[in-house]
């Protein structure tokens, strides 16, 4: 389906020089704010209906029966939703947990869409506002691992120009939040395995000097004391790349629950920054999105919450 932590900031000489190129002298800048939001189960009224149905009838239904029979979203659910959309007035958006263009527009409007191409119920992509240049890639099949998880999926924004930045949206193996690794466990070892995959991606913009920046749900609290060693497994993987290449665009901002009735210590929802695209950061933007309390109780939302950061981007 198409439509149109690191410990600091560390950059080389080459991307120094780089962004030079990208900002001459007297050049303005324009934001970029960039987010993710995973949507859990965002489905079309019509494929819960199915599944209820399956589900009743004994049948195998397209989605898990709980999500079918217990959390069905309402068309006053698709409109709050769209109202937190308008409110993050993000102009491009990490999306997981979408069945379609179809569904995502209803959430998006005035958005362009970037979708994975599995044919799974929980697709993701990117939602991208309309006037914004950009251009989808192929996906990261690798990520899937043999199409046994989900791709990866490529944008490039302003394709084709000095300011090109390119997006690895990301929706990696639940089940291994936080227990170290190497692990015995099934979920753990195939979230390990995908990390390989992320690090040949990461160094292949690394080599080409590209603005870069892999975001979404990595279904891991990440952080300095990650058990996982998730930034040296990636230099590891990645021909010696510094861990300070890749930036978490959270570093150094408190970690807040976003709606009433949450009690998680850390985040599984991240933005990383890399290939000199951490120099563009606004200090200070980085967010996660509060959900009003009155909302959370009367609608049907989402168990994640949007997260945000601003860039500038030369002109």
């Amino acid at each position: 389906m198409r439509g149109g932590h690191g410990a600091g900031l560390r950059l080389t000489a080459a991307l120094l020089s780089g962004l030079a190129m990208l900002a001459p002298a007297g050049a303005s800048a324009r934001d970029l704010r960039l987010a993710s939001w995973n949507l859990e189960w965002l489905v079309s009224t019509a494929t819960t209906r199915e599944a209820r149905n399956a589900c009743l009838a004994g049948a195998r239904p397209r989605l898990p029966c709980d999500v079918a029979l217990d959390q069905a979203r309402s068309a006053t659910d698709f409109a709050a939703l769209a109202r937190l959309a308008r409110e993050l007035d993000a102009d491009v958006i990490a999306i997981q947990e979408v069945e379609s263009i179809e569904v995502a527009a209803q959430v998006f409007p005035g958005y362009r869409f970037c979708l994975s191409e599995g044919r799974v119920v929980q697709n993701l992509g990117f939602a991208i506002r309309r006037g914004l240049p950009y251009r989808c890639e192929a996906d990261l099949r690798e990520l899937s691992l043999g199409e046994h998880l989900r791709r990866g999926v490529v944008v490039s924004l302003y394709p084709g120009t000095a300011q090109s930045v390119r997006l690895l949206g990301v929706h990696l193996k639940s089940g291994c939040p936080r227990s170290r690794l190497p692990s015995a466990a099934a979920a753990c070892r195939q979230w390990q395995s995908q990390l390989p995959q992320l690090a040949g991606w990461i160094s292949q913009q690394s080599r080409q000097r590209q603005p870069f920046a892999v975001l979404g749900d990595f279904n891991r609290e990440l952080g300095p004391d990650d058990p996982a060693g998730l930034w040296m497994g990636l230099t590891a993987a990645s021909a010696g790349r510094s861990a300070a290449d890749v930036v978490d665009a959270a570093a150094g901002t408190p970690f807040r629950n976003c709606r009433a009735g949450q009690n998680h210590a850390s985040a599984i929802d991240h933005i990383f920054l890399g290939g000199g695209l951490q120099a563009l950061q606004v200090p200070g933007s980085f967010a996660r999105v509060a959900v009003p309390a009155a909302d959370a109780r009367r609608y049907r939302l989402s168990d994640h919450c949007p997260i945000v950061t601003r860039l500038k981007i030369p002109a």
